[in-house]
């Protein structure tokens, strides 16, 4: 889970896997998977910072692979 803060200035913890996709739009806009969308005053670069740390908090630091990468030697 990562905590954000909303346009309000309030702040909220959010499932970080359940992102599908960070877009700044200006405003940082977060689509989950089912489509919900959240605005929050953090900048891209801090959401997806805080979303690997939270993939390397709970053993998932795998997803952090580019797509296209493999395993062949």
């Amino acid at each position: 889970m990562i905590t954000l803060t909303n346009l309000t200035g309030s702040s909220f913890t959010l499932n970080a896997l359940y992102i599908e996709k960070i877009e700044s739009l200006p405003d940082t806009t977060i689509t989950l998977i089912n489509n919900k969308k959240y605005f929050v005053k953090e900048n891209e670069e801090v959401v997806v910072k805080r979303t690997i740390e939270y993939y390397q908090q709970i053993g998932l630091t795998h997803l952090q692979r580019g797509i296209g990468e493999t395993n062949e030697s």
